[in-house]
């Protein structure tokens, strides 16, 4: 099984922080049942507003590399990354087996 994090800290620059958190997580469940091979997603808002902490979390499950990389390339997937590109003032990535 592949385990795909992904941590934004949203651009305070792209309008409303709280707002924009809401939206991406709505956009990115309404992944969840569309593309093959995503065995789970959830999406989480931090609540601390530490200045270490990022504001959105993805945490996400596939049943291979082969199928992490079809999400990558999905329409579906490849029609919420404008968005996420519009709020983010930062990314970071961990992929890993387990």
């Amino acid at each position: 099984m592949i385990k795909h994090l992904v941590m934004w800290r949203l651009d305070e620059a792209a309008g409303d922080k709280a707002g924009n958190a809401r939206k991406l997580k709505q956009l990115l469940e309404g992944l969840n049942g569309r593309i093959p091979g995503l065995l789970k997603l959830e999406v989480g808002i931090d609540f601390s507003g530490e200045g270490e902490s990022a504001d959105v979390v993805l945490y996400s499950e596939f049943e291979s590399r082969a199928a992490l990389a079809a999400y990558q390339n999905h329409p579906a997937h490849a029609e919420v990354a404008p968005f996420v590109k519009s709020v983010r003032a930062e990314r970071r990535v961990v992929d890993y087996e387990a």
